[in-house]
């Protein structure tokens, strides 16, 4: 008998003709962030898929379970991006919840959703598992939804997350942040800002976790800059750089506010690169570093640099208001906003605030403001370098104050809480809205009714 001939090499089963689960399952057990007993419960539910047949009704779209190869490649670890990591790990987790969902309704009760984070929960991190079972406790209808958790998963708080923690009762079960011991520096940094600005620990524990520096604080920084800036240059071209406003070309800046110049508008905002002298400007960029970086690293850039540039404008409006005939300067109405709305807040929120000596740091704050709004109002009566025009207003820092704890307060109450949200938030930008028309319509027609006797244009 002669050789049989070798048999051609069998061709592996394509992906494509997989049976319906299949390809969740093989995603179940190749991923990497899975433990072991996940291929057990995949294969239950590849089970549970074949024998059923019935429609969904689910509210969300599930999971198809037979994709073409190039909708859903197996890649390696090494050629996972990140985006992809994320919808493979979004879908592994889709594969556990329907485990414990299995009339597909997108709704698992909570006491399997605390049975599958207890059993899973070594795959997050242990401060979003925290929140995840806090959310469990709290939890009022004891149901929990899939896209809640998905939400979860991705950084995002919906607004039933949010409202389940402000109506449970908001005890968590491991120690506090400012318990944990062998932090490196930055992981310090970040916990000391956590705990400068918020008052619930369930906050503080999420803000410590998702925060990247990514964005940086930008606008405090690069608003300091600018205005140091703007006044290194000023007295390098008035050889004078204390109390530059005694000096008679001070008041020819192109950027400061003058009442016979309130038709520039700009004027109404870049008045907060002009300032009176050296010791004008160090109190401001010291306030506004200290208060501002750290609320800017907690709520962004847009939050912060909204409030500041409103108190900004309300500061400039205030002055044509009820102080006519002064100029202004400074930005104190920017900084007052930013550090009453703090400080409203600290007190709002006084049990809740755990940084070390926060009494100490108000009175030191107190301190600073009062000692900066003293200096102004001795500038204002103090006799004209140039008659008959005075010296700066102080009024803009009052200005600032009224925007700091009202809108400055409804931005700063709840971490990332969405401001559209909030009624208060409505009421305080209309108020703010008419207070800016009506400085407006003033600006128009007071000073020609009132017949005032301005101060020259410089």
């Amino acid at each position: 008998m002669g050789e049989r001939p070798p048999e051609p090499p069998r061709a592996k089963p394509s992906p494509a003709v997989a049976a319906p689960g299949e390809a969740e399952a093989i995603e179940v057990l190749e991923s990497e962030e899975g433990p072991p007993a996940a291929a057990a419960e995949a294969n239950h539910r590849v089970g549970r898929n074949q024998s059923s047949s019935s429609p969904t009704c689910c509210p969300m779209a599930r999971l198809s379970t037979h994709q073409p190869p190039t909708e859903q490649p197996l890649l390696s670890r090494t050629q996972r991006d990140t985006s992809r990591g994320q919808t493979h790990t979004r879908k592994h987790w889709k594969a556990l919840f329907d485990q414990f969902d299995p009339e597909n309704t997108g709704y698992i009760s909570t006491e399997k959703f605390r049975n599958l984070l207890q059993s899973h929960g070594s795959e997050l991190d242990p401060h979003k598992l925290e929140v995840l079972l806090a959310l469990a406790d709290s939890n009022s209808d004891g149901k929990v939804c899939y896209q809640d958790f998905v939400n979860l998963m991705s950084n995002k708080r919906s607004n039933s997350f949010r409202q389940a923690i402000l109506q449970g009762n908001r005890r968590l079960c491991s120690k506090a942040l400012l318990e944990e011991t062998g932090l490196s520096l930055s992981q310090r940094l970040i916990r000391h800002v956590a705990y400068e600005t918020l008052p619930r620990e369930i906050d503080r524990k999420w803000y410590y976790d998702s925060y990247t520096c990514c964005p940086p604080p930008w606008f405090m920084i690069a608003i300091t800059i600018v205005e140091v800036a703007f006044f290194l240059y000023n007295g390098v071209m008035l050889d004078r750089f204390v109390l530059q406003v005694t000096h008679p070309l001070y008041l020819k800046n192109s950027l400061l506010y003058h009442p016979q110049l309130r038709a520039q508008a700009w004027r109404y905002l870049t008045y907060i690169f002009v300032h009176a002298g050296i010791e004008h400007l160090g109190l401001n960029v010291v306030l506004q570093l200290l208060v501002g970086v750290p609320l800017e690293m907690v709520h962004g850039a847009a939050r912060i640099g909204f409030v500041y540039i409103a108190g900004v404008v309300a500061g400039s409006l205030a002055v044509s208001v009820a102080d006519m005939t002064a100029p202004v300067v400074g930005s104190s109405g920017g900084v007052y906003a930013l550090i009453s709305a703090h400080l409203a807040n600290i007190v709002m929120n006084w049990s809740g605030m755990k940084c070390p000596f926060k009494l100490l740091r108000m009175a030191v704050a107190l301190i600073c403001m009062s000692f900066e709004f003293g200096r102004a109002v001795w500038l204002r009566f103090y006799p004209s370098a140039y008659p008959p025009c005075p010296h700066p207003s102080f009024v803009a820092h009052l200005g600032g104050v009224a925007v700091g704890i009202t809108l400055g307060v409804v931005v700063l109450r709840n971490y990332e809480q969405r401001l559209q949200d909030q009624s208060l938030w409505w009421i305080f930008v209309s108020m703010y809205m008419v207070f800016v028309l009506f400085a407006i319509l003033w600006n128009i027609f007071a000073y020609s009714l009132l017949d005032l006797k301005l101060p020259p244009p410089p």
